[in-house]
């Protein structure tokens, strides 16, 4: 007799092609059409489906009596595709479901960038073995933690100042620690170390643009300085040849500040980029933070705050990465916390702390995904709900089935404007009728610089440049700009707003939106409606000179 998960060594029969063909008429996918037509049980069924597509099958036991591979492809990136890595003397194997899922192969072998065979193995299996595999590693964490180890996040990291920097006896390592100081004075939010022929170049990411601040000469000081951000990080310093991520932690100001690496090869070496996370000032930035003090006003700030509002349905707010999509919802859900409701959210990461909110971090790694974590938000009994991102079609449904059973939903989803948004969900699956039932409103929004108030200037823009913004009569314009100064490190910008347009959800646009009526007609109702698009916004700022007519045209086409 067989040990309980291992398999018989008496071959099974393979699946005929007409019992093939026949499932493929279903129309499901191919797997799960094939198990419901034999009636078998999952060890059965696996054997057959081993002998159909020529696979070796495994069980649990045999899968436990080898030794994991998470060396090899991550057991966070294994959990999440339901695949388990094994090695077998100094072969790798890799245990799935699917056969038919070529994508993961092909992917398990390029992140493994080694040989490794195809083994089945029945669902059940696959998931218990990675669940005994994390209850080993929460059982490892425990022991170090009652011996006195700490992790990463408890790190005090190293100091950043003036003086620790004038006491550093190598040259790299000041010209690291320079570099995050000026960096944190400025308020960048990424340093960005370029490899070239001749050297490094450094640029900040400031009010959104890149901005070179200086960079040193020789390519072996280049590969020095990617070297100390790799020991910082605790990254392979050997590897050059693939990307690496990593983090680490610095003491500013008194603060803890984390630091997210991303380490790129290039053909003159390798990049870095340095995204800094202080978590500290963002949060001390946001307590009290209101929408009218992110620039909004008049009949957008009434419309955004008469959406935050509502007793339940779906508010969208929508934009490009690092368009202040996040703090626009912090501050919507800041005005109406008035702890009578149950406020939950799941964000990636969570950046800013909101007293009296309940907030969940993604962890992708232990298999905490959006989608996973709202269901369990559900059963939380919330009242209302924050979704950081929408990413893909099984978290819009359930956002969506929230929206419709009488919570209020703030999410984010990438799209150009706010009509563009319909077509994604449209995309991802998501019923058009459903969609519009949920929907209250839509904010599709941008951030602008403005004017550097220590050296802006009237300003007289080219008839190209007027005419290319479609701006024929200027009357009422007073057109500003900055010239550059030490205040604002010569970008003539100093500080950002933001700008939006806002859809509200009537019954006629709903009707129209659930006919798939063409997007221009229904851009023309909504503007009939009330709906200011984001450049009228812009032009406001313009008009009043508060932003530049160039600028405007960087931000919004």
């Amino acid at each position: 007799m067989n040990a309980p998960g291992s398999f018989a060594t008496v071959p099974a029969p393979p699946f005929s092609a007409a019992e093939i063909a026949a499932a493929r008429r279903h129309g499901e996918p191919l797997l799960a059409a094939l198990a419901a037509a034999s009636g078998l049980g999952p060890r059965d069924f696996a054997a057959r489906l081993g002998a159909t597509v020529r696979l070796p099958v495994m069980g649990l036991a045999e899968m436990q009596g080898l030794t994991a591979g998470f060396e090899c492809i991550p057991f966070g990136e294994a959990l999440q595709r339901g695949c388990v890595p094994l090695q077998d003397g100094s072969a790798l194997l890799l245990a799935i479901v699917d056969p038919f899922d070529f994508a993961l192969a092909d992917w398990a072998r390029q992140r493994a960038a080694r040989p490794l065979a195809l083994h089945l193995a029945p669902a059940g299996d696959i998931a218990a073995y990675l669940a005994s595999y994390e209850e080993s590693l929460r059982a490892m964490d425990g022991i170090v933690s009652d011996a006195g180890g700490g992790s990463a996040d408890d790190t005090e990291g190293e100091e950043i100042s003036l003086k620790s920097i004038g006491e550093d006896a190598s040259p790299v390592v000041r010209l690291v620690n320079s570099t995050l100081y000026d960096a944190l004075k400025a308020g960048a939010s990424d340093i960005h170390l370029e490899t070239a022929p001749g050297g490094i170049f450094i640029k900040y990411r400031i009010d959104g643009v890149l901005v070179s601040v200086g960079g040193v000469q020789g390519m072996e000081t280049a590969e020095q300085v990617i070297s100390r951000i790799k020991v910082l990080a605790e990254l392979d310093i050997a590897e050059r040849r693939v990307p690496q991520d990593g983090r680490f932690r610095i003491n500013g100001g008194g603060r803890r500040i984390d630091v997210r690496v991303s380490i790129m090869p290039s053909i003159h070496g390798e990049d870095a980029v340095l995204r800094i996370l202080d978590r500290q000032r963002i949060t001390d930035s946001v307590t009290g933070l209101r929408l009218e003090t992110l620039g909004y006003e008049g009949a957008t700030l009434a419309a955004l705050r008469q959406l935050s509002n509502e007793p339940y349905g779906m508010l969208l707010v929508t934009g490009p990465t690092g368009s202040g999509k996040t703090t626009t919802l912090y501050a919507a859900i800041g005005e109406i916390n008035h702890g009578h409701d149950k406020i939950v959210t799941i964000e990636d990461p969570v950046e800013y702390q909101l007293p009296g909110v309940l907030q969940i971090p993604v962890n992708e790694k232990k298999g905490l995904t959006f989608a996973r974590g709202l269901r369990s938000i559900l059963r939380h009994d919330p009242d209302k709900i924050m979704v950081g991102e929408i990413r893909d079609g099984e978290t819009a449904t359930i956002a969506v089935q929230a929206a419709l059973t009488g919570h209020l939903v703030f999410t984010t989803v990438h799209a150009n404007n706010a009509f563009d948004v319909l077509g994604r969900f449209t995309h991802m699956g998501v019923d058009a009728y459903s969609l519009v039932a949920a929907l209250n409103g839509v904010v599709a929004q941008r951030l602008i610089r403005i004017n550097c108030p220590e050296c802006s200037e009237d300003d007289h823009p080219s008839p190209q440049l007027l005419a290319q913004a479609g701006l024929q009569d200027t009357a009422g314009f007073r057109f500003r700009r900055g010239k550059g100064c030490a205040q604002c490190r010569g970008t003539g910008f100093k500080g950002r707003r933001a700008i939006a347009e806002v859809l509200l959800l009537d019954d006629v646009l709903r009707e129209m939106i659930s006919a798939r009526e063409p997007v221009r007609q229904i851009k023309e109702a909504a503007q009939k409606n009330g709906t200011r698009l984001l450049r009228e916004a812009g032009l406001d700022l313009v008009r009043r000179g508060e932003t530049s007519l160039a600028e405007l045209d960087r931000v919004v086409s």
